[in-house]
């Protein structure tokens, strides 16, 4: 996920590119699922909204912590596997 690029730094046609808000403790009143570890985020807990800027409807709350450590990860390698040399 490294390779995600934020709304400050790209024009809104780019289709990675991402708006990453953080909700203040005293801002989260509702309770959400974190796709990073599948726990819920209790209301009252700072967290990190993303939305992509090209479909603001697939937006998803994160822990602050799983969203740094899955936007410092490596982007995932291709699933087709290399080509075999005789």
């Amino acid at each position: 996920m490294s390779e995600h690029r934020f709304a400050d730094d790209v024009d809104e046609g780019d289709p990675d590119a991402l708006d990453v808000r953080h909700v203040q403790p005293y801002e989260a009143v509702k309770t959400y699922r974190c796709p990073g570890c599948d726990h819920e985020i209790p209301p009252g807990l700072g967290h990190e909204v993303v939305v992509p800027l090209a479909h603001p409807e697939d937006r998803r709350h994160w822990h602050s912590s799983c969203w740094h450590r899955a936007s410092q990860r490596p982007p995932r390698a291709s699933s087709r596997r290399p080509a075999r040399r005789r």
